[in-house]
Parts: structure tokens; C-alpha cells; sequence
């Protein structure tokens, strides 16, 4: 089944509003006419809004990098899924590495944070990823399965036909390290193989699986030519539009 290539850039806490604006703009113009792949940018909350009017009748689309599961109510910092959705964003990132790593996120609450997203009307992008230690203890397959099925724990198939899986093995976020071509095209294949049984061979067949983790405009071909892998989600490559639309052309 062909599934429309994705590329999405997590801007993490970088830019200043005027400046998201400024990189999204350039990024849009950059990207004018430009069919296939998808393409998605995560700002920081207060730029979301502020780009998202920037760049709406450009082909870029854009997401958010975290929610909170409730509608609303006295959580003082937090946004939910329907401001997200009135700012202008499509996509939201759900469970980040560093979301998990500095913020204490569990599967249970990425699974809230995947319920209210889909209540939304919004497409979840669910980040999933094994540490170094845990890679070395054998155990990368062992965390993706508990990281996938309590993440969508109690979704119902027809939920899911936006889903977007990214694999992101958290050793390789940010530290130049690269997984293997190997390493990669085994985890994806396992992970298409996890949502047939969990859900159904259509969804699996239908469900784009991201790499994300030190793609560069060096590598991004080497990656999207795996089986199995249907785009990538980028850090600090995708901050600068000049750097960003060399991956975004990673088949020219």
C-alpha cells in the first residue's frame, strides 16, 4: 500500500514568535508547489498561533508539541486540544522522549493526552523510544510494545485511521548518532507487525511510521529509502527553513 510520505520538524523551545513567523514564512515559500511529502512544523504554543496565520495557505501544515488531556479547568500552564485546534494546528506531538524523560510522562498519560487529541478531531503523533541502557539490556522491543499498546490502550480502530507513529530512539535525539539502516528497518518492521496485531493489517498497512533522531540533510535519503519508513520527524535540522527544505527534497 503506498502511504504518503511525512516530514515534521519539532522546533522544541527555540524562537521567539516574530521569529517562528520568520522561519515558517521562508519555509513556506520554499516549499511552494510542492505536492508530496507532507509537511508539518511543531512552534512553541505561543508561536503556534502566530504561524499557523502566517503560513495557512501555504502547503505546510502545523502541530503542537503537547497537550493537556483535560478540556479544561484550573491547570494553570497547560493548554488543551481544542485552544491547539483554535490556533490553527492539525497535528499535535504526543509523548516525546523528553516529555517522558523531564516531565515524568507515563504510557497511562500519553494515552489520556491520545483520547483527548482524537476528541478533538486532531491527529495524534505518538513518539515512541528506547534508551541507550535499555537497548543494551535487549529490551528495545519489550519498551516499544508497552509504549504502543498502553498508549493507545482502549482506542477504537476507526479512531485511528490519522495515527502517526514516530520512532525515536531516544540515544540518538540530539546526539548525532544515527541508528543503523539495519536497526532502523527491523524496529519499523516490527512496529507495522505490532499494529496489525493489535488492530488490523489495514491499519497497519495505512499507518506511517516516522524515524526521528539526528536527521540531517546528509542522511534523510539513506533513512527514507528503508522499508517500512514513512517520513521523519526532525529536531535541529528543521530550524532553519534553508536546512529543512533540503530533507523535505530528500528525493531531488
Amino acid at each position: 500500500m503506498s502511504r504518503r510520505p511525512f516530514i515534521a520538524g519539532n522546533w522544541k523551545m527555540y524562537k521567539t514568535g516574530p521569529q517562528a513567523v520568520e522561519t515558517a514564512t521562508d519555509l513556506a515559500k520554499l516549499c511552494s508547489g510542492i505536492n508530496d511529502p507532507e509537511i508539518m512544523i511543531a512552534p512553541t504554543n505561543l508561536s503556534l498561533p502566530l504561524v499557523a496565520q502566517a503560513i495557512k495557505s501555504s502547503v505546510v501544515k502545523v502541530g503542537a508539541q503537547n497537550l493537556h488531556f483535560q478540556r479544561e479547568g484550573a491547570f494553570t500552564g497547560e493548554v488543551s486540544a481544542d485552544m491547539i485546534k483554535a490556533a490553527g494546528a492539525e497535528y499535535i506531538l504526543i509523548g516525546h522522549s523528553e516529555r517522558r524523560q523531564y516531565f515524568g510522562e507515563t504510557d497511562t498519560c500519553v494515552c489520556q493526552k491520545i483520547k483527548a487529541t482524537l476528541g478533538a478531531g486532531l491527529k495524534p503523533v505518538l513518539c515512541i523510544g528506547e534508551t541507550e541502557a535499555q537497548r543494551d539490556e535487549g529490551k528495545t522491543y519489550f519498551i516499544l510494545d508497552k509504549q504502543v499498546s498502553d498508549g493507545l490502550k482502549g482506542c477504537g480502530l476507526g479512531e485511528l485511521s490519522d495515527l502517526v507513529l514516530a520512532y525515536e530512539p531516544v540515544w540518538a535525539i540530539g546526539t548525532g548518532k544515527t541508528a543503523s539502516i539495519d536497526q532502523v528497518g527491523e524496529v519499523h518492521q516490527h512496529l507495522r507487525s505490532l499494529l496489525g496485531r493489535l488492530f488490523s493489517k489495514d491499519l497497519a498497512d495505512r499507518t506511517r511510521i516516522l524515524y526521528g533522531g539526528s536527521v540531517k540533510p546528509e542522511n534523510v535519503k539513506d533513512i527514507m529509502d528503508i522499508e517500512d519508513v514513512d517520513g521523519a520527524l526532525v529536531g535541529g535540522a528543521s530550524l532553519d527553513a534553508d536546512k529543512f527544505i533540503k530533507i523535505i527534497k530528500y528525493n531531488e
